[in-house]
């Protein structure tokens, strides 16, 4: 056993740094008996940490290997089976219960023996040992004091120690000096118990030899304890001499601590008042320029600005707890409220004339700019205000009473200097319209005086601003103009609205010139009042404010509404709003004028309408990308949908006049005049349009018009009595397909597609029902041989029918002679002649067509002859040359 101990405690515990302390043999119970041994561990290392662990045999093998460990700890019992006889059965309870059978009785007493010292030692747990012999702990247990107790179970525990590498080597450095120590073991001893005894006679000798020393070291330290004697009596009377001394020292310490102290406060009064008067002194200078100071000139504003920026320092000093109760403090703090008071009383005072002042040196300027259309610089008004805009915003910050009484000052006296200024701009533009307009052709074909125009004229530009009347007298030209278009096709273009004319060309250029100068000069006007308004009252910093009002105006939904109130408090939740309200106010009137203007524009001509929608759509798109809640913004969006819905009107009215239109009941149809204002609209608004922004609504105004055009085209081509239905559809969808060939708008592909379809259709069906008339007799002849053949008769004896034998058939040809033939043809291209008017053109390329049409019907009846009559020898009097000889000959001829 103590072999296998060995070899197990060599090649299992002590790689994994552990110590063996008892093993013993078992096998479990009831099974067929395979050993294994149960060892009892500690480990080297602390905390120790004591082990039972289960080894057993390889299969492959002469050597061990570890199968199971099991923590002291986890036991809670051990049951011996039998305490009196002799049982080699035990258990032992982990986390289940474990039935071993040991080899013999006493390797099981051993090993518990072990377990229960190494849990006194180590564990000091609650182990119940059942069925254990009290012998057999008893004789575990020393009679002595625990650490003795501690003791005896070192010395059983470590009944066996392994050398470490330094015995070892001794040990064989010694049995290496003597050659027999194996062979002759008692030889070996006997030297070895030589060597001890000389060993300690040298050390009784050594010690003998040193009591000597030792004596002479004992009278040294008596001497030395003499002399410390004498040391410690000087020192007592030292410390005698030095307490008087540390007395004086001490009075003096609590003295110097008194004055330091008194120092410290003194720092600290010194301190705190020349905090005071570092900062809530103000200078004779700033106190002299807030009083009397000069706000007319550069250097005394600034002198102004930095007094007011001192005072605000002095005013806003963070005191520290206690100085608001001095006396001198609060002095000095009522002195500034005073000279607060006073210079934003004198400051608002000079500001509200600087306002006044400058209405009345600007309406000076208003009649050079009365006969031009630009309007009156604002710019050096905005520099020298932007001189107080420093002191604006102390104002701002100190006073916002008197702050927002000047903001609404300015507003009232700048909203009628503007209002003037905009009036007088608007009122020149309306009379470069009208009087450029008065001088053209639309007004002359007019059926009223020039004193009429020149009423009405006066009537949109009355004081109330707003357009009078609620029909136009142009929109009842075009209608008059629209009804003798098909009465006297020679003044076509003179009795409508002149569109095609140069004349008109013209004005609309020059009220297209004149329209985009009012944005061009409205825009830079209303951006650098915004900016100046942004600076000068100071309106980035200031994010709520609130204030009373009689009249506010205010953007809701895109729309202007405008609320009265009467002592309210408004809160405005940021500054755009603020500066957006400002602006709303001050330029009230730019909205009206520019409605008023657009009325004009589309009273003189509603096709200005596409115009002002271009411009308005493009400066609006500017001013969004800007700011897009800007006042700008807002108003010329507003005025946009005006805009639009002028041209929503222009287009509404143009469908109405075409589900209006009649036709004359003697004269030819022709090119309908609608489809001719079509062309002219789509060319108009193509120019107009190109590169616009808003090339949305043109293409939906596109579809709705060619639709309607589509419509009433079929409608005057059914109600047509001297022109037939054909050629009014084949005419008039030619010049629409030709039209939009032309200009290739992209969103009328289909609508291109088909009116060529519709045209091409209605030439088909016009030429076929034309071709029928010449040779009437020969086409009843043949109709009736197919429909025999589709009654089911053969082709070859149609011949043998009474109405269609050969003899009816030769009958019938000899009736249509070459001569007849071109006679009809003749004829047919006369009546082809009348039919067709000359503007578009098409009378060649419907001859052409039905010379194409008369061969084939030619070919058809030579095939029904060959097929129906075969070998009859009956043919034609003439051919398809002669065909085609007719008909140039024809053509050439007229």
């Amino acid at each position: 056993m103590t072999a296998i101990k060995h070899a197990l405690q060599r090649d299992i515990f002590t790689p994994n740094d552990e110590r063996l302390l008892s093993i013993v043999n078992v096998c479990k119970a009831g099974k067929k008996k395979r050993n294994c041994f149960l060892c009892a561990t500690v480990t080297t290392e602390r905390p120790v940490q004591v082990n039972v662990v289960k080894v057993k045999k390889s299969d492959k093998g002469d050597f061990y290997k570890r199968q199971t460990a099991w923590a002291l700890r986890d036991l809670a019992v051990v049951d011996a089976k039998d305490a009196v006889k002799d049982n080699p059965e035990f258990d032992l309870h982990f986390d289940k219960v474990y039935k071993w059978v040991a080899s013999s009785t006493v390797e099981k007493n051993t090993f518990i023996s072990c377990i229960w010292k190494l849990n006194q030692r180590y564990l000091r747990k609650k182990i119940d040992f059942i069925n254990v012999s009290s012998q057999l702990l008893e004789e575990s247990v020393p009679s002595g004091e625990n650490q003795s107790v501690a003791g005896g179970d070192e010395e059983a525990v470590d009944e066996y120690q392994e050398l470490n590498a330094r015995e070892e080597q001794d040990i064989e450095i010694m049995m290496e000096g003597c050659e027999y120590a194996i062979s002759n073991a008692e030889a070996f001893a006997e030297k070895l118990s030589r060597e001890l005894q000389v060993l300690d006679g040298a050390n009784i000798q050594s010690i003998m030899a040193s009591e000597k020393q030792v004596n002479i070291l004992m009278k040294l330290l008596d001497e030395a304890l003499k002399e410390v004697d004498q040391i410690e009596l000087k020192l007592s009377s030292y410390e005698e001499m030095l307490q008087s001394v540390k007395e004086q020292m001490d009075q003096i310490s609590e003295s110097n601590h008194l004055i330091h102290l008194s120092n410290t406060n003194n720092v600290k009064l010194l301190s705190e008042i020349e905090f005071l008067v570092n900062h809530m002194d103000l200078a004779k200078g700033h106190i002299k320029a807030l009083q009397e100071g000069d706000l007319t000139s550069s250097r005394g504003i600034e002198a102004c600005t930095n007094a007011a920026d001192a005072l605000l320092q002095c005013m806003n000093v963070a005191l520290h707890p206690g100085h608001d109760m001095l006396h001198a403090v609060k002095q000095q703090q009522q002195r500034f409220s005073d000279l607060r008071e006073q210079f934003a009383r004198r400051l608002a005072s000079h500001l509200n004339s600087v306002f006044v002042q400058q209405g009345h040196d600007q309406s000076s300027t208003l009649a050079q700019h009365s006969v031009e259309l630009t309007l009156p610089n604002h710019h050096p008004f905005h520099r020298d205000l932007l001189r107080y805009a420093k002191l604006m915003e102390w104002l701002k910050n100190t006073d916002y009473g008197k702050y927002e009484g000047l903001t609404k000052n300015y507003m009232d006296y700048l909203s009628r200097l503007y209002e003037r200024e905009i009036k007088d701009f608007f009122e020149v533009a309306k009379i470069k319209m009208t009087g450029t307009t008065r001088e053209g052709k639309k007004f002359a074909t007019l059926p009223r005086k020039e004193s009429a125009v020149k009423q009405e004229t006066e009537s949109l530009h009355g004081s109330s601003g707003k357009l009078t009347g609620s029909t136009s007298s142009l929109n009842k030209l075009s209608v008059q103009s629209s009804g003798n278009r098909r009465s006297q096709s020679s003044s076509l273009l003179d009795m409508g609205n002149m569109s095609a004319s140069d004349l008109d060309v013209a004005d609309r250029t020059k009220f297209d010139k004149i329209f985009e100068q009012v944005l061009s000069e409205l825009e830079p006007l209303c951006l650098a009042e915004q900016d100046f308004i942004s600076k000068f009252f100071k309106l980035q910093q200031h994010q709520s404010i609130s204030g009373t009002a009689s009249e506010v105006e205010e953007m809701d939904g895109g729309a202007l509404v405008r609320s009265y109130t009467s002592g309210v408090p408004q809160t405005i939740s940021s500054e755009k709003d603020m500066i957006r309200q400002m602006m709303t106010k001050i330029f009230r009137c730019i909205e009206p004028e520019l409605n008023n203007l657009i009325a004009l524009g589309d009273k003189i001509d509603s096709f200005n309408s596409l115009y002002m929608l271009v411009k308005m759509s493009h400066h609006v798109w500017t001013a969004q990308n800007v700011d897009p809640a800007s006042f700008l913004s807002t108003t010329l969006g507003n005025v946009l949908v005006t805009v639009k819905r002028n041209f929503d009107k222009c287009i509404s009215n143009q469908m109405k006049q075409m589900d209006e239109v009649k036709i004359s009941k003697k004269s030819k149809v022709g090119i309908l005049p609608f489809v001719a204002e079509f062309e002219e609209f789509a060319a108009l608004a193509e120019s107009i349009f190109k590169n616009a922004e808003r090339r949305g609504d043109l293409d939906k105004a596109y579809i709705k018009l060619i639709r309607a055009v589509f419509v009433s085209v079929e409608k005057v081509a059914n109600e047509s009595q001297k022109t037939p239905r054909d050629v009014v559809m084949m005419e008039n969808f030619h010049h629409i397909f030709a039209t939009l060939s032309r200009l290739k708008i992209s969103c009328l592909e289909a609508e291109k597609k088909e009116a060529k379809q519709k045209y091409t259709d209605h030439l088909q069906s016009y030429v076929i029902y034309s071709l029928g008339q010449p040779l009437e007799k020969l086409n009843h002849f043949f109709e009736g041989v197919e429909a025999r053949v589709a009654q089911g008769v053969r082709e070859e004896e149609v011949s043998y029918q009474l109405a269609f034998n050969k003899q009816e058939l030769r009958k019938v040809i000899k009736e249509y002679p070459g001569k007849e033939v071109k006679k009809g043809l003749d004829n047919l291209y006369k009546k082809v002649d009348k039919h067709l008017c000359e503007e578009e053109n098409l009378l060649q390329v419907v001859w052409h067509s039905m010379q194409d049409e008369f061969i084939r019907q030619y070919k058809h009846f030579e095939g029904l002859i060959a097929r129906c009559y075969p070998g009859s020898g009956i043919t034609m009097e003439f051919t398809i040359q002669d065909i085609l000889d007719y008909c140039s000959s024809i053509a050439q001829s007229h």
